[in-house]
């Protein structure tokens, strides 16, 4: 059963674990990560022009994987920023941070550089 009703570019929890580490917050529950990957899939439609959630289906399995990739780091993003006592000191939380947001962008340029829609045409 996927962990994520509303977010269709992540499969289930098991692939947002891999990113949200040991020391997440507690409280940053299902319902609020689903949220934050509707939210993340809608800003990548909208920064790629392409509608990965209509026509996620029709990609390939490296492209799923790196849209899910994205959305599990956004999530993993704002649970670190949502609360980054939970962590043993805040340069550990820091370069979580650093690291997720890196290949965000990257993955954003690929987006934006039409890279990965053309890939799957």
């Amino acid at each position: 059963m996927a962990a994520f009703p509303n977010v269709t570019l992540v499969v289930d929890d098991s692939d947002l674990l891999p990113y949200m580490g040991t020391d997440m917050p507690a409280g940053y529950n299902a319902t609020m990560q689903d949220d934050v990957g509707m939210d993340s899939q809608a800003f990548l439609v909208s920064l790629s022009r392409y509608d990965w959630v209509a026509n996620f289906g029709t990609l390939d399995a490296n492209s799923k994987r790196i849209l899910s990739e994205y959305i599990c780091r956004q999530i993993a993003v704002t649970g670190i920023l949502w609360d980054m006592d939970s962590f043993p000191s805040r340069i550990m939380a820091e370069d979580m941070l650093n690291v997720h947001l890196h290949r965000m962008n990257v993955i954003e340029k690929l987006l934006i550089d039409q890279k990965l829609v053309t890939l799957i045409k």
